[in-house]
């Protein structure tokens, strides 16, 4: 028991030697760490104090110079000031004496304007006394003698103004006639077509004689059942083998022909059969109608139209103008208007079907009231075809003023297919007349001594008494003219009409 007590007190004190031991050495080791870091901090210390002194140095190293700098800047700036302050006092001192030679000068201006104003005033004074003079001696007032001067100014100013009008429109024809006639002679040589007489009579010929009998009936029955279904007069009279249909509707005399044809060559000729024979006449008719207007539109490559305007464009078959088939002359106005579009970069489509369509309202102004431009207009915009379309037919003849290069293109190809040689065919009666009317419209304006239709009445030349028209009222005469022309008369292509004005100046030597 004992000795368990001591080996347990032995023990505690072999534990309580080795704490203190341990101890002693951590004690130890701790100062000589605690004297290593104050050593390491007093080298710091003294390594930081030789920095600052030299951080110090430097900032007033730096201060030094950057004061010098200062320094020198602001002694810059001080003899910079003192220059400006010197040419201030230049600028000074020049503005002064300027402003004296100003005053000096405004002075000066002052008199002299005094002296002018002095001046003036005698001038207009010896101005008043010479004009005073003037009219005493030449016996005329200021406002005559104006109004004199004037005149003359004006003659003067006419004649020049009469020399560069000419001069202008001779420079115009000399460079637009080259392009125009190349234009219109190649459109021209391009299209042609026959020509026919005019007329309003159908010839049909017969086997014999005895046939007009049977035509006339009993009692002239088949003869009037025959005008009465076909609107046209039968005229029969003493022409050998031949009866005459009369009547101013082509489509009338065409069934009226086809209708006789047949009851001819049939031989039964009486009311019935007369009537059975023209209606069926008359559907034939109305299908070559449809045919012609359909290849019409063909020929002219216009597709897409309505079947009304295609009947009413066919109906143009059996109408003429001036012994020119009306259909054949849309057709070739087609033709050149495209021609002449594409010359001048217009919208080609739209000229072709204008000119295809500008006389359409033919085929019905002989059943309707007004002007063949305006229903054919109506009737084309009636039936859907487009509306620069139908701005070409209603201006071709300038009862509305045209508004397209397309219209005055349509225009323009109906003048050259109308007016072309050998397009038109007239009788000698009515070509009298149209000449005499030319003449006539010429010699109804003041003035004009005498006036002559040449050129098959293609141009109307016209002389003028000089003492009473001047060379700026031939000019308007001359328009004048062709104004009337256009509004009063009915003629194919264009009329030329030149004034000739001629002064003579006649001495005798004795």
């Amino acid at each position: 028991m004992l000795l368990a007590i001591g080996v347990v007190l032995g023990g505690a004190l072999g534990i309580v030697l080795g704490a203190l031991l341990w101890n002693a050495l951590r004690d130890r080791r701790e100062k000589g760490r605690l004297a290593s870091a104050e050593a390491e901090a007093a080298r710091i210390i003294a390594e930081a104090q030789t920095k600052e002194k030299e951080a110090l140095l430097a900032a007033k190293e730096e201060a030094i110079r950057v004061r010098a700098e200062a320094e020198n800047e602001a002694r810059e700036r001080r003899q910079e000031i003192l220059r400006l302050e010197e040419r201030v006092l230049q600028k000074e001192e020049n503005l002064e004496r300027k402003v004296e030679a100003v005053d000096r000068r405004d002075r000066a201006l002052t008199e002299r304007e005094q002296q002018l104003e002095q001046a003036r005033e005698q001038i207009e004074s010896l101005q008043r006394q010479k004009l005073a003079e003037i009219e005493r001696v030449a016996h005329l007032t200021t406002q005559e003698a104006r109004d004199l001067l004037l005149a003359e100014i004006e003659t003067e100013v006419r004649d020049e103004a009469n020399r560069l009008v000419r001069e202008a429109e001779a420079q115009a024809r000399e460079d637009a006639q080259a392009r125009a006639r190349e234009i219109l002679v190649s459109a021209i040589q391009r299209m042609s077509a026959e020509a026919v007489s005019e007329s309003t009579v159908t010839v049909v010929p017969i086997p014999s004689e005895d046939m007009k009998g049977r035509i006339i009936g009993r009692e002239g029955r088949n003869i009037r059942a025959l005008e009465h279904a076909t609107g046209i007069d039968l005229i029969i009279d003493d022409t050998p083998d031949a009866v005459m249909l009369s009547g101013f509707d082509g489509v009338r005399r065409e069934v009226a022909r086809l209708a006789l044809t047949r009851l001819i060559s049939d031989g039964r000729i009486h009311p019935t059969r007369i009537e059975e024979v023209v209606e069926k006449c008359r559907q034939e008719v109305e299908a070559e109608i449809k045919l012609a207007g359909e290849e019409a539109a063909l020929k002219a490559n216009c597709p897409g139209f309505h079947p009304e305007i295609i009947r009413t464009l066919g109906r143009l078959k059996f109408r003429t103008s001036y012994g020119q088939n009306q259909l054949m002359h849309a057709v070739e106005s087609s033709h050149i208007a495209a021609m002449l579009a594409r010359e001048v970069g217009a919208d080609v489509n739209v000229a072709r079907r204008g000119a295809l369509l500008h006389d359409l309202g033919k085929a019905i102004d002989r059943e309707v009231e007004g002007t063949h431009a305006l229903l054919g207009a109506d009737l084309a915009r009636r039936f859907g075809v487009m509306e620069p379309v139908v701005h070409c037919i209603e201006a071709h003849h300038e009862e509305v003023q045209p508004r397209t290069i397309e219209a005055i293109i349509v225009q323009v190809a109906d003048s050259i297919s109308g007016g072309r040689p050998g397009a038109r065919m007239e009788s000698l009666e009515s070509y009298i007349k149209r000449l005499e009317a030319l003449e006539t419209v010429a010699t109804s304006f003041p003035g004009v001594d005498k006036a002559f239709a040449i050129q098959a009445g293609r141009e109307v030349r016209i002389i003028v008494k000089p003492e009473e028209i001047d060379d700026l009222g031939s000019m308007r005469l001359a328009r004048d003219v062709s104004k009337k022309i256009e509004e009063t008369m009915e003629y194919p292509g264009q009329i030329k009409v030149t004034v000739v004005r001629e002064t003579r100046a006649t001495e005798f030597a004795r």
